[in-house]
Order: C-alpha cells, then structure tokens, then sequence
C-alpha cells in the first residue's frame, strides 16, 4: 500500500508552522513598541487578531501556495516570494478589521510594525532552516527503503540527485545495474546489490518498500521484472522517459527530484493515512496502559508457573520486508523454540509457512492457555503500534523462518505494515489451515482497505475477543 506524495502545503508544514511563530513574533514585538511590555492575548481586540491572523496565515498558505518549491527558491526569489506572502496577509488582516468595523480601535501603527517585522523574521526563519534543510540532504532516513534500478553511465547522476532531495526520507537500499554484473561494489558509497538476473531474488529476500526504475530508453525494461515487483507488492516507480502501462492504481508525482509514474496494489491519500496513524496512537497509549495494568496480575503467577521474564520478544518480518522486535506476555515455557523444530511434523499448516498445532504442548499450563485464550498475550504488541512497527489492523507478521519460505507472491501480504487483528484473525483463524487462504485474505484487505473497513474489523475482534473463538 503506498500514501501519495503530499501537496506542497502538507509537504512543507514545518515552513508553515515557522511562518505562523513568525507572525505571532511580530504581532507581539510590534504591540510592545506600541502599548508597553504587555501580554496582548489578554486584550479582547489584540487577542482576537491573534487568532485571525493565523487562520488568514493559513488560508494564504494554501490557497496561493507560498511553499511550493521552497527548499529551491534562490535567496532573491525568497526574498520577492515572503515580501508578496506577508503583504497579502497584511492587507487581509486590514480588511477583516474593516468589515468587522474594529479598525477604528486597532492601532494602525501596531499593524505596519507587524508587517515590516513579519518580513524580516519570516524572511530570516525561512534562510535558516532551508541551510539546516540543506545540511541533512545525504541523510538517509528509516521510513522507507528504495532500490535504485539504473545503468553504470547513469547511476551516478541518478544517485546524485536522489541524495539532493532526499531530505531524510529514503533509505537507500542499494543500487541495481541492468547492464553489468558489479556486485560487491560501491557507487557514491551506495552498494550495489544485484544486477538483471538476481534483482528479483534480493527484492524477495530483503527490506525493500519501493522501486525506482531509471533507465537510458535504449534499455528496456523486461516486461516479466515488472509484474514479478508487482506480485510481490512492491511500490514501483517509473521515470516518464521510461514509462510503461503499470495497471491501474497508478499516479503521476515527484520523487527525488524526478516526475515518474507510481503505481501499487493500493494507493492512499495522506489524509487517509493520517487518520489511520491518528487511531493507532490513541489505541496505542490505551492498550500500553491496559497492559500496565495486567501485568500487575499477570508477572507473580507467571513467576511461580514459570520462572523466567514475564515478556517474550521476537524478531518478526513487518512491512516489505523491515525487520522488528514484536513483544509479548510469554505464554510458553523458556524452551519453546527449541521445542518448536520436534514439533513441525505436527503443524497443521503443511507447507511451513505458518506454525499452528492444537494443544501445544510447549504453553505454560493454566496462566499460558488463558492469557492466549483471552489474547491477553497480545496486549504488549501495543508497544509496537505506538511505535509505529505495527497498527491496529494488518495482517500477521511471520517469523523470520517463515519468511525465508514465502514465494514471490506471498510477499504482497507485507505490502502494509502488520496489525495486532486483521481479516485473517477475523476470520476464524483456528479452523483456517491453507495459507494460500490467508494470502487471499490478506490481498484482499490490502487491495480493498479502507478507514471503515478497519473500524469494522476492530469491531469484530472485539467480539471474536469476547466470545473466545478464533484464539491461538
């Protein structure tokens, strides 16, 4: 699943909260030159235009999109583009005193001392944090992890202006030549990792979330690459010179520095994402404090059960591929892993891509069979969707080795990052035994997701929950 990229007025929100602290800097300089060190928020007039002129702030910011292009804007255009930003805010701010009929009782002096210092801070402000901006370009960010696909002649340029942009967003996963066989070495300190033949491969077996094709046209791009990125779920993006039909959820924007063609097994708005993190924070901090609380219970009779730390951690696969720590109430006795490799002949999911077993018995007798009864056992996983390595629905991260046995298209279920429920889990998960059903599920809910969606597999949890079926 793949957020489209922002507009230019949510792109550059730290620009606008730094315009807003400038104003407000100067409304509050220019009061004290006028009327004395006084707090003008506590005077109904001066404390109302407070109010207003960070909403006109606002309404001038989106509507004529003083941000766009910021971060490339010279030092003279800055200057012209703030001059033009703050004057429009000045003059709004006079025609809400006019037509509010309060500009009489407004100190006219107050409102040019206003406008001729948010000039000069907003001016500043901008300056500084555009070389602060300009400082981190080669900083690789941990949010997302692009592959760059290109030749050796272009490579470097390709490189080269990615790092220009890339202002902490990309992990650069590495680079992939269609022309050669370099692997092993370094380009701008970029590895390269696999060429023609074995991009696939690495794709399925590593941490990748998206796909970067940029390529001279007198080479092609094999037809069969595009659809096995595809099946896997992988975000592929396309520079125009090189476009080719990528299906049918598929945009045009910027990455990096280039206009290409994005396309994914489901593209969001940022609004929608922002909503979906918003709920998983909330539930978050809810679920961290209910799991607080049960451990007050849970820790002594897990101690006397079962000597031994009251969490157990794991390493599981999250989203495309990324590593993480998933957390516990451990449920099974201290040598549960070892026991594990004994008992997969009793899987009764053949294929090894998930483990399932009725009675297992490697779970802590009475306190163990409870806590998974009552999913108890998943409350700490709360920690996980605080820190953003999990959210409230998804779909079932799988161990490591389980994940070294996914063919190509059962990577497209880690096409979104994995959820404490899902449709799998809501879906009578103990009598599901085919994981090819709970891929299906699982595309399905990626494909098909929505916000209502989620709330009504949370409501079904809940229930599911309640009724103790479906449990581990």
């Amino acid at each position: 699943m793949y957020r489209k990229g922002k507009s230019s007025w949510l792109k550059h929100a730290d620009f606008v909260i730094l315009d807003i602290v400038c104003l407000q800097l100067a409304f509050i300089i220019s009061y004290w030159i006028r009327h004395g060190m006084d707090i003008p928020y506590k005077h109904p007039l001066y404390g109302n235009m407070a109010l207003v002129l960070v909403f006109i702030q606002m309404v001038v910011s989106f509507f004529f999109e003083s941000f766009s292009g910021i971060l490339r804007r010279g030092d003279m255009v800055e200057a012209k583009t703030t001059a033009r930003h703050t004057t429009l805010v000045a003059l709004l701010a006079i025609t809400y005193l006019f037509l509010s009929q309060q500009g009489d009782n407004y100190s006219r002096m107050t409102l040019v001392l206003m406008w001729i210092f948010y000039v000069i801070l907003a001016y500043f402000g901008r300056f500084v944090l555009k070389r602060f901006l300009n400082t981190r370009k080669f900083t690789e960010g941990e949010e997302r992890s692009l592959l760059i696909v290109t030749s050796s002649s272009a490579a470097d340029s390709v490189i080269s202006t990615i790092r220009g942009t890339n202002y902490g967003t990309f992990h650069l996963a590495g680079v992939v030549l269609m022309d050669c066989d370099k692997i092993g070495h370094c380009i701008q300190g970029i590895p390269v990792v696999a060429d023609a033949e074995t991009m696939i491969p690495y794709i399925h077996k590593n941490w990748v979330d998206e796909v970067f094709f940029a390529l001279p046209k007198e080479i092609l791009i094999p037809e069969q690459l595009i659809k096995d990125c595809s099946s896997m779920g992988v975000v592929i993006h396309m520079r125009l010179a090189t476009m080719k039909s990528l299906g049918r959820n598929q945009t045009v924007e910027e990455l990096a520095g280039y206009t290409v063609l994005s396309s994914s097994i489901r593209i969001v708005t940022p609004r929608q994402m922002f909503i979906k993190r918003a709920m998983d924070i909330v539930g978050g901090l809810t679920g961290c404090l209910i799991t607080a609380i049960l451990y007050l219970f849970i820790a002594p009779v897990m101690k006397v059960k079962s000597p031994g730390p009251v969490f157990f951690s794991q390493t599981r696969v999250g989203k495309n591929g990324k590593p993480f720590k998933i957390y516990k109430f451990r449920s099974m006795y201290m040598d549960a892993e070892e026991r594990k490799k004994e008992l997969m002949e009793k899987n009764s999911i053949k294929d090894g891509l998930m483990f399932k077993m009725d009675d297992d018995p490697r779970i802590i007798k009475g306190i163990g069979h409870f806590i998974r009864k009552t999913s108890i056992d998943e409350f700490p996983q709360f920690w996980n969707v605080l820190k953003g390595d999990m959210s409230l629905v998804g779909t079932r991260p799988p161990t490591v080795d389980e994940w070294e046995k996914y063919e190509l298209h059962h990577r497209k279920r880690l096409a979104i990052k994995p959820g404490l429920t899902g449709m799998w889990q809501v879906s009578g998960r103990s009598e599901i035994t085919d994981f090819e059903e709970v891929v299906e599920l699982d595309t399905a809910y990626i494909a098909d997701w929505s916000l209502k969606m989620d709330v009504k597999i949370l409501m079904k949890t809940v229930m599911v929950v309640f009724m103790g079926s479906g449990a581990k």
